[in-house]
């Protein structure tokens, strides 16, 4: 892939022209309350209209949500639960998040998006972001930009 891009600013506020997908980790039990969703709630509402509408939430899944003409929201099923399991590993599931960047990556290159993201997976989902980032870079074949958020 090209070098990922990081720029300071708010994701939900992509840079650039054309098509942007805005990529971001959901649990797989339906909760919607914490983290980058509350910032995507109060600028949109159907993200969390159409993830809390699933009946089955799969990991590896993608939802794609057009939220405006030249931008649509991916929630992607990438982490199981919201909380540590039993044998204390964090919820992020890294197979499950490549399944779902194969299909956002696919999706991008069909309509010519690019991609928009914070650091996803590795807060609340407790993932590490090197880890991520290289998944990003073997997976992703379209411009993706990391937004680092600035209060």
């Amino acid at each position: 892939m090209k070098k990922i891009n990081y720029v300071d600013g708010d994701a939900t506020q992509p840079q650039g022209e054309g098509i942007k997908f805005i990529i971001h980790c959901c649990n797989d039990i339906g909760a919607w309350g914490a983290g980058f969703v509350l910032a995507l709630s109060k600028r949109w509402s159907k993200p969390e209209e159409y993830y809390r509408a699933l009946r089955h939430y799969h990991l590896g899944a993608t939802q794609n949500v057009q939220v405006e003409d030249d931008i649509y929201v991916i929630n992607m099923i990438g982490q199981h639960g919201v909380g540590p399991d039993s044998d204390g590993n964090p919820p992020v599931r890294y197979v499950a998040l490549m399944q779902c960047l194969e299909q956002v990556n696919q999706d991008a290159e069909h309509v010519g998006a690019s991609v928009h993201c914070p650091k996803f997976g590795s807060d609340l989902a407790g993932g590490d972001w090197n880890v991520i980032e290289t998944i990003l870079k073997e997976i992703m074949t379209v411009p993706v930009t990391v937004y680092n958020f600035k209060k």
